[in-house]
């Protein structure tokens, strides 16, 4: 999934549905971590796009925590 249809998918989630997300996309960031550790990974790459998408998770977690601090 591109960055921009990922972005968009996560502007229409609730803040539940966020931190859930964020949670299983951990996981998966553990377990493929833990997997090229133990063995070759058929794409290493897969660990960067999972660690980015992580982040921008939680980017939009703390945008919408600042913004129901300023309102």
């Amino acid at each position: 999934m591109k960055s921009k249809e990922f972005n968009i998918k996560l502007i229409s989630l609730s803040t539940e549905e966020l931190h859930e997300m964020l949670d299983n996309t951990q996981a998966e960031l553990k377990k493929l971590k833990m997997n090229h550790k133990t063995a070759e990974l058929e794409n290493p790459l897969e660990i960067r796009f999972v660690r980015r998408n992580v982040a921008r998770i939680n980017t939009e977690i703390q945008k919408r925590e600042l913004q129901e601090t300023t309102n």
